[in-house]
């Protein structure tokens, strides 16, 4: 217990930590809408290679290389947007909501086009902003911790 007292707020680097949230949540609605696939292509030339045939379970082809490579980046490309739509989903409503309409909307908004648009007041457009980052922060572990 005397563990999680120790780790205080203040030791937390708070603009560092919502740099962090915003990269990720561009990144997420960046990679929604211009797909998953990372379009890395095959080498269309042989290459004549000087060894031995040996039997292993290694890929011999770049083709064969780069659709592995292909399908892993993919793969690893769509759970980073499920784990970032999972923590937006465990937001509380308004937060959500917020987050929803300024980055995942099919439009983009500034901050101040999804305040006058959500219908709040600036204050409580970067308070309510501030309470999700900091819970979307220590969902997705890219809190940043300040130097003692």
């Amino acid at each position: 217990m005397t563990a999680w007292r120790d780790l205080t707020l203040e030791k937390i680097d708070w603009p560092a930590t919502q740099r962090n949230v915003k990269k990720a949540l561009d990144l997420a609605r960046d990679l929604m809408r211009m797909g998953f696939h990372p379009g890395l292509e095959a080498r269309t030339t042989s290459v004549l290679h000087g060894t031995s045939v040996s039997v292993t379970n290694r890929f011999r082809s770049s083709t064969e290389d780069t659709a592995v490579r292909n399908a892993s980046i993919e793969q690893e490309r769509r759970a980073f947007v499920e784990d970032v739509l999972a923590a937006v989903d465990r937001l509380p409503s308004r937060e959500r909501e917020l987050i929803l309409t300024r980055w995942f909307d099919r439009e983009d908004r500034t901050d101040i086009e999804t305040y006058i648009m959500l219908n709040m007041t600036h204050a409580s457009y970067y308070r309510t902003r501030s309470k999700a980052f900091r819970s979307l922060a220590y969902a997705l572990g890219v809190e940043v911790y300040a130097a003692d």
